[in-house]
């Protein structure tokens, strides 16, 4: 007779007691739980972006005052770009704006604006290219909270103002007290 490897284990055979044990112990666990619940979370809340809610509405160039003389005219807004560019979940508007000349090569102005919550009128919160300096704003774009564009102008007054013969890029940034001006990185003035 050969002893099995294994001995016999009487308790290998399931009986009737065994399931209902098995089912008394997983009811209890079961009512267990549900009396052990955590307590309500206390983890700071991040606020999310309501999609539901309606997008602020950029402030509108054509109802805005801008400090620009212009004599007889009004001011022209070539080109227009949006974007919230101090953090504050409402967009700005840069208005690439001058006078509307006859003929020759008007400076540009550069503003930025801004618009209360509750409406009311557009207002110049910041001047970016102010047209005393002479420059002409090209490749302007608003993006990543930056404003940048190509500020062409000139290397002295005697050069004519129908040749600009300077080309720097510019890039503007709001610090949380202003808008600072630098030069993009990796590029170079001509």
């Amino acid at each position: 007779m050969q002893q099995s490897v294994v001995p016999e284990l009487a308790h290998t055979a399931p009986r009737p007691i065994h399931w209902v044990g098995t089912a008394t112990a997983i009811a209890g666990v079961i009512a267990l739980s549900s009396l052990l619940q955590p307590g309500p979370a206390t983890a700071a809340q991040h606020h999310t972006e309501d999609r539901t809610a309606p997008a602020a509405t950029p402030p509108d160039p054509a109802r805005a005052h801008f400090p620009l003389d212009c004599g007889p005219d009004e001011p022209l807004v070539e080109k227009k770009a949006t974007g919230d560019l101090d953090g504050d979940h409402r967009p700005e508007t840069i208005a690439l704006v001058h006078c509307d000349a006859g003929m020759g090569t008007p400076p540009d102005a550069l503003y930025v604006l801004a618009q209360a919550a509750g409406a009311g009128e557009p207002h110049v919160v910041a001047t970016l290219v102010d047209p005393e300096d002479r420059l002409t704003v090209t490749d302007f774009a608003v993006q990543d909270g930056a404003v940048t564009a190509t500020l062409l102008g000139y290397s002295s007054p005697d050069v004519p103002s129908c040749c600009p013969d300077t080309r720097t890029p510019a890039e503007w940034r709001w610090n949380g007290h202003a808008f600072i001006r630098s030069t993009p990185g990796g590029t170079r003035t001509v």
